[in-house]
Parts: structure tokens; C-alpha cells; sequence
């Protein structure tokens, strides 16, 4: 089954609401996972602009990226824009997404819909598979 990983920094906003979507919106057959190199605290913003679209991840907690089992990670999606992206060794697949980190309502609101937009072209790939 491939695993894609969404990264960034605190795993607090974008790359969260980037695995919760892609948890609802992709077919059967992958796991998605999210993390980040200084892991914060999930934002409640974050949790409410999915929650408009009635997807709940008040579950979801921010985690480490030494939290994850790398070896089984087919693909990593980098969010960050202007910090700077951490860093997954070995050969997996690397894409480059950069979002600016949301700052109010409104900000998560266009991640959300731009990740929205962008998400089906990871399922779409035939070396995703």
C-alpha cells in the first residue's frame, strides 16, 4: 500500500489538514500520514476549517518526524514556503508543495481548498502506486 508523508515544520496546520483530506478523498489502497521537523501543537484553525467540510481531525496530534517509519514512505509532499523544509533521506519520491503557513481563518481556508485542488494528482501518478 503506498504511504505518502506530508511534511513541514510544527505539523500544526498544513500538512495536517493535508492528511486529513487526503484520508477522504483518496480511493482505497494508500496511507497518509503527516509530520514535522519541530512539531507544535495542532491548530484549532486547522480543525475548524476541515470541520466545514465535515472532516474531524481534533484527533490528529503533531508528531515528530523521527516518529515515522521512513522506510515505508513511498512519497514525502513538502508544504513549507517560507521556512525551511525538512529534510527525508533515502530515495523516496519528493514533491515540493509550497503553501505559505496559514495565519487566520481565511488563510486556512485557502490551504484548505488549494490542497483540495492539488491532492487527486498524488493518485493520479502511475509511480505513486
Amino acid at each position: 500500500m503506498p504511504t505518502i508523508l506530508f511534511l513541514c515544520v510544527a505539523n500544526a496546520g498544513r500538512s495536517q489538514m493535508a492528511e486529513g483530506l487526503a484520508r477522504t478523498m483518496a480511493p482505497d489502497g494508500y496511507q497518509f500520514v503527516s509530520a514535522g521537523s519541530d512539531p507544535g501543537t495542532l491548530n484549532p484553525l486547522a480543525v475548524q476549517a476541515l470541520a466545514e467540510l465535515h472532516i474531524d481531525i481534533r484527533h490528529h496530534r503533531a508528531k515528530g518526524i523521527d516518529t515515522i517509519d521512513l522506510d515505508t514512505v513511498d512519497t514525502v509532499v513538502t508544504l513549507c514556503a517560507e521556512e525551511v523544509c525538512p529534510v527525508v533521506p533515502g530515495t523516496v519520491q519528493r514533491l515540493h508543495w509550497p503553501l505559505p503557513d496559514p495565519k487566520d481563518l481565511a488563510s486556512f481556508r485557502a490551504i484548505r481548498d488549494e490542497l483540495r485542488r492539488r491532492l487527486p494528482t498524488l493518485w493520479d501518478q502511475p509511480n505513486v502506486r
